[in-house]
């Protein structure tokens, strides 16, 4: 977040389109900006009593005995993995993917109506928060894999998905550049005018994002590899961006504006670093160093599991080091793990079982805005040497608002279908719907829903379900070839 953040105008108090990961949160050099295995068979386990409705003291007192819990969870140095565990030839392919069943489909369709409630007629751009006119390149990848999504589930016609997806290319094809190079962090939907976090109306170029753009990348692969109508309108958005200043030296740089002065950056930690960094290299762009998952990881016991996370955190290099789950998630959906190990996914998911089983708070963390002040948190499994944190972007902490992600418990289901992922989706079913999508999550010390509706959450549990239907990585399923691969 940057230090001049201006929250929206009062009624739309949801920080505005932050995305998933967006912009230069993983920025280093001293910017301050944005600055076993899991088994596939345990104890089936239940919402417990301390995720229903308790009175004030009683939750007081079961947070406090959680915070304990969670502060003694982590031993450093953790347990590391095996180098024979971390290459995999083949992608993943996920147990029991298949047909939709009907819940699967009404949740599907429940996650398209925040599209067809925040698509901009005239630019063919979706909000990227409910009812706010703003967008960022991440969550505009997030509305192109929704689109896609409700397109090959058939909740959408083909002249529906045809007509949507040809105007957001052309306007992606036409945005109006920082600097004349790259799409800007932040446009208003409506208007396409560069601006901001959290403002619409005062243009205002503050730079663009590798990370943000990486995303974009593969989604722009997908379509262009499955829908032969599509691929000259995918390159004309490739050839209208300044590609080449995305790397340097085998590594993603973004920009950002500091006080009137462009900083030019590295971008990325491990997790979205890596991800991210595989669509540029569906590109053709050079990203050895950025796609590199060994060189600066470490391992930290959470709960007994060997997490992995990036050595450069905010002390020692100005960024935080946040670990995730949305960044594994999106990699074995859209790739199958062949941006970062599976076994590293195995070990997040497992550490998050693990604190279930130790405190009875299910748990299914990562990143994204609430309905509230902050208004946008990272729920992080360890960030800059601390376990189990909820915080800013600046570090503030706010572990009271810490919840379940509904976009990370679909997607971890779909991705493993053990029974620990099987209570986190039916805890989402059965607590975060409303009349525009799914709810961000449930707050774990408040007991209730975080209702921000955002295009981020509902676009990945649309790919979730797509994943599920097809049974294979979405590269492989479009077809996408590598760069090795094309003639």
């Amino acid at each position: 977040m940057s230090s001049d953040f201006q929250p929206p105008p009062k009624g739309l108090s949801i920080l505005s389109c932050v995305g998933g990961v967006v912009t230069a949160v993983f920025a280093i050099a001293g910017l301050n900006f944005w600055s076993g295995r899991l088994s596939q068979k345990t104890q089936t386990p239940a919402v417990s009593a301390s995720q229903t409705a308790n009175p004030t003291d009683q939750v007081d007192t079961q947070a406090q005995k959680i915070a304990k819990l969670d502060a003694n969870s982590a031993v450093l140095p953790g347990t590391p993995i095996a180098a024979s565990e971390l290459v995999s030839k083949t992608p993943y392919i996920a147990p029991g993917v298949g047909k939709l069943d009907a819940a699967d489909m009404a949740a599907a369709r429940l996650a398209w109506s925040y599209f067809q409630k925040n698509w901009n007629e005239k630019t063919g751009l979706v909000n990227s928060v409910d009812n706010f006119a703003s967008v960022t390149i991440w969550d505009q990848a997030a509305a192109i894999a929704a689109l896609v999504s409700a397109k090959e589930l058939n909740i959408i016609t083909n002249a529906e998905f045809e007509a949507k997806m040809t105007k957001m290319l052309q306007t992606l094809a036409s945005l109006p550049l920082y600097k004349g190079e790259l799409p800007n962090k932040v446009y208003n939907a409506q208007t396409l005018i560069p601006v901001n976090y959290g403002q619409l109306d005062k243009r205002e170029e503050i730079g663009w994002s590798a990370i943000d753009l990486g995303r974009m990348a593969i989604w722009l692969k997908i379509v262009e590899a499955k829908y032969p109508k599509m691929r000259s309108p995918v390159q004309a958005v490739w050839q209208h961006w300044q590609v080449k200043r995305l790397t340097k030296n085998g590594q993603m740089y973004g920009t950002s504006v500091v006080e009137g002065k462009e900083q030019y950056n590295q971008e990325g930690r491990l997790g979205y670093e890596n991800y991210a960094a595989y669509g540029l290299k569906l590109w053709g762009l050079d990203v050895k160093q950025a796609l590199d998952y060994q060189s600066n990881t470490a391992f930290v016991n959470l709960y007994g599991q060997g997490v992995p996370y990036d050595r450069r955190d905010a002390k020692n290099s100005g960024g935080n080091n946040y670990v995730l789950s949305e960044p594994y998630i999106l990699d074995g959906i859209e790739t199958g793990f062949q941006s970062l190990p599976k076994a590293y996914a195995d070990r997040i998911l497992a550490a998050q079982a693990a604190r279930y089983q130790a405190t009875q708070e299910l748990t299914a963390l990562t990143e994204d805005n609430l309905d509230r002040p902050p208004y946008f948190v990272y729920n992080s499994l360890f960030v800059n040497g601390k376990p189990w944190a909820t915080i800013t972007d600046t570090q503030a902490q706010h572990n009271n608002l810490r919840f379940l992600s509904a976009k990370a418990a679909i997607g971890w289901h779909v991705l493993y279908k053990t029974d620990y992922t099987r209570s986190l989706t039916d805890t989402v079913f059965s607590q975060l719907k409303s009349e525009k999508g799914w709810y961000n999550g449930l707050y774990e010390s408040l007991r209730q829903p975080n209702k921000s509706l955002t295009a981020n959450n509902n676009g990945v549990i649309l790919e979730s379900f797509l994943y599920k239907q097809v049974g294979q990585p979405l590269i492989i399923w479009a077809g996408v070839k590598s760069v090795s691969q094309r003639k």
